[in-house]
């Protein structure tokens, strides 16, 4: 039996990206402990239910801020040291970089990490994004030197790693399927009786929401009776969209916005197809699993973490990433020819089964970790 630590950036995504992977650890005989920031009574609730165990920790996952960084790292080896876990597992790129760093000066014996994606540090979207990025490459490349074996969601992330020099021992790579899907949880309902699309994601302008959005006001000159929905928050980063643009699109009737959603199973019941035009630098994006995984066809873009999810032409279309006419040419194709909607979200479920079952993910998690 292992005593476990599971460190991530943001406590919902203890529950909605590693409960299961938790679960398991705990099914297999092992003692685990979760931590976040800030978690709600209602997180701290839900790991207790899955016989995990929770512990608050003080980091703050954007920005650079070295003093603040610094003061977190002391403070999770001071926690590492008291927990006494014998394997620790981060992930997302602070928990990965200072809790790796942190987990090694606490003595802990095996270091893993998941590289769920890369982030604005590696968007290359400006000067400031290619500072941060050469900072935290160094960081990385000190990082991951302590670890056992580092995850990654796509093959594209791992090439990247590689050629940078950041990872060396290619042997440390594991190669999986994202974070995996709860197909149980996420299953086939009927479609809505009117044609809509559908936009899960952070509001950031990589995410391609400007695109989406464009696409949508020309569709509906067109197709005024199709419908598209946008679900998520205004996040606190550089490229994140402005509150007046959100506005004007809602006044303009571009789109209906459905706030920040915790349950996206509703509105993903009422899309026809899910749209994720991202340039983001993503691992593998989960709003478009969850999609999958109730049926939907999927439009995202030929980039790294999203073209993995798509077999073009047969669950869905990839279009080149900002060029928002092949996107309108990809959205029309499903008004023209609603069939196509049926018989690719059934080939998008068929995927989710095969490929992207959060069980078959876990269990190559587990056993790389020697947890089973």
């Amino acid at each position: 039996m292992a005593n476990v630590l599971v460190l991530g950036g943001k406590a919902e995504s203890l529950i909605s990206f590693r409960g299961r992977m938790m679960q398991e650890m705990v099914a297999a005989g092992h003692q685990v402990v979760a931590c976040a920031p800030s978690a709600p009574q209602k997180i701290i609730d839900e790991l207790f239910e899955l016989g995990v165990n929770y512990q608050p920790i003080d980091i703050d996952r954007t920005g650079m801020k070295p003093l603040h960084d610094l003061r977190s790292t002391i403070k999770m080896i001071k926690l590492f040291k008291a927990i006494k876990p014998d394997v620790f597992f981060g992930y997302t790129i602070k928990p990965v970089i200072y809790g790796s760093i942190a987990a090694r000066l606490a003595g802990v014996p095996y270091i893993f990490s998941m590289i769920s994606g890369l982030g604005y540090a590696f968007s290359n979207t400006g000067i400031k994004s290619k500072i941060i990025g050469v900072i935290a490459q160094w960081l990385y490349c000190v990082a991951l030197g302590f670890n056992q074996k580092i995850f990654f969601q796509n093959p594209d992330n791992l090439k990247l790693f590689v050629d940078m020099g950041i990872l060396n021992n290619n042997e440390k790579a594991v190669l999986v399927n994202g974070s995996g899907v709860d197909v149980d949880v996420f299953y086939p309902v009927p479609f809505p009786s009117t044609i809509s699309f559908l936009l899960i994601a952070r509001l950031i302008k990589d995410k391609g929401v400007y695109e989406y959005v464009e696409a949508a006001r020309i569709i509906k000159q067109r197709y005024p009776e199709v419908k598209f929905r946008l679900v998520g928050f205004i996040d606190n980063n550089p490229s994140a969209i402005s509150e007046q643009d959100l506005k004007s699109w809602i006044e303009e009737g571009i789109v209906e916005y459905l706030g920040y959603l915790k349950n996206v199973k509703p509105a993903i019941e009422d899309s026809s197809v899910y749209v994720l035009p991202s340039y983001y630098p993503e691992g593998t994006p989960h709003s478009v699993l969850e999609a999958m995984a109730m049926g939907r066809p999927i439009i995202t873009t030929d980039t790294p973490g999203c073209r993995e999810t798509v077999v073009d032409g047969k669950n869905g279309f990839l279009v080149p990433a900002k060029e928002v006419t092949s996107l309108v040419k990809a959205i029309e194709k499903f008004i023209q020819k609603p069939v196509k909607i049926e018989a690719m979200g059934k080939a998008s479920r068929q995927i989710a089964d095969d490929k992207y079952d959060v069980h078959k993910v876990n269990s190559v998690i587990l056993k790389a970790m020697d947890l089973i």
